[in-house]
């Protein structure tokens, strides 16, 4: 594979991974009813943000998508917070599950983006 086409794969399981999260925002909701989800909202800012200021570059893009997994299990673990304390709809497993899953897509995407760099990029 060529960079290009090795920077395309990862933007495109970056923006999958966003949407994925979007869509079970939407849709199923995470910690349940209402906008308790909004927290998870953080990872995908804090990847625009950081991926912004390092011009998209893959270096960037692997820090980038890195504290974006790291931003997601910090709010799984305030969703945890708030099951636990709360009456909500979710449990405390589907919560530690699906962060998990969203987080492991983001460095799954950061692991990506390090291959580019790798490949001279």
């Amino acid at each position: 594979m060529t960079p290009s086409s090795r920077y395309a794969l990862a933007t495109g399981v970056s923006l999958a991974t966003v949407l994925f999260l979007l869509f079970g925002i939407g849709a199923l909701g995470i910690v349940g009813d209402g906008d308790r989800d909004a927290v998870y909202l953080a990872a995908p800012v804090v990847a625009l943000v950081v991926a912004a200021s390092t011009r998209f570059r893959p270096r960037g893009m692997v820090l980038a998508l890195g504290a974006a997994a790291v931003t997601t299990v910090l709010a799984g673990a305030v969703a945890i917070g708030m099951v636990a304390t709360d009456d909500v709809a979710a449990s405390v497993a589907d919560v530690v599950m699906l962060t998990v899953m969203y987080a492991a897509l983001f460095a799954a995407a950061a692991w990506l983006f390090s291959r580019v760099r790798a490949s001279g990029a």
